[in-house]
């Protein structure tokens, strides 16, 4: 395991530390451990390009370790009332129904190897922005992100989910053509 994945894997060691200054109400060293984890995201997917040693587990780890890390902020920033509950309840929707999609693709036997959009590009960086204006308005006792970055980070999150859904029914259009070429190779060959 390399770098990436180690620096990945602190990413995901510093989401308990995170989520337990947040309910203690330490918001300074809550962003300083968010910021942390932010810079390692970057460091990660910046090393491994850099020395070529992208892997399959780094493809896996890096979006689960951001899922990880944004989801519990969402969560713990909903909790606190810094920001709306609608935003999480959307957030959050975006990656269940990816997850589940994900997970039907293997039932069926298909394999998955989505890659990132510029939409889920973007996703990321404006729920990390909220995340990170919800925190530093906490500390400062603003508790609200304001509604234009809000309504910002659902349109991106709905558009980046309307694209790896379409990719995904790429994924089963492609499982299903296979499938229907085996069988027909198979009553060929009988």
């Amino acid at each position: 395991m390399g770098l990436a994945n180690w620096l990945t894997v602190l990413r995901i060691l510093l989401v308990p530390v995170f989520v337990t200054l947040l309910a203690y109400r330490k918001p300074g060293p809550a962003i300083l451990v968010f910021a942390a984890a932010a810079f390692t995201d970057l460091l990660d997917g910046w090393w491994a390009r850099r020395h070529g040693l992208q892997s399959r587990l780094g493809a896996f780890l890096d979006p689960l370790a951001d899922k990880i890390l944004l989801t519990a902020s969402f969560i713990m920033l909903t909790v606190l009332k810094v920001i709306p509950f609608w935003i999480t309840v959307v957030v959050l929707s975006r990656d269940a129904i990816l997850a589940l999609g994900t997970l039907l693709i293997h039932m069926v036997g298909a394999r998955v190897f989505p890659r990132p959009t510029r939409a889920g590009k973007i996703t990321t960086f404006v729920q990390v922005l909220t995340v990170l204006v919800g925190l530093v308005g906490y500390y400062w006792g603003v508790r609200r992100v304001t509604e234009p970055l809000l309504w910002l980070t659902a349109a991106f999150t709905l558009i980046s989910g309307l694209q790896y859904l379409v990719q995904g029914m790429r994924f089963l259009n492609a499982a299903q053509d296979a499938e229907r070429e085996e069988s027909h190779e198979r009553l060929y060959l009988q």
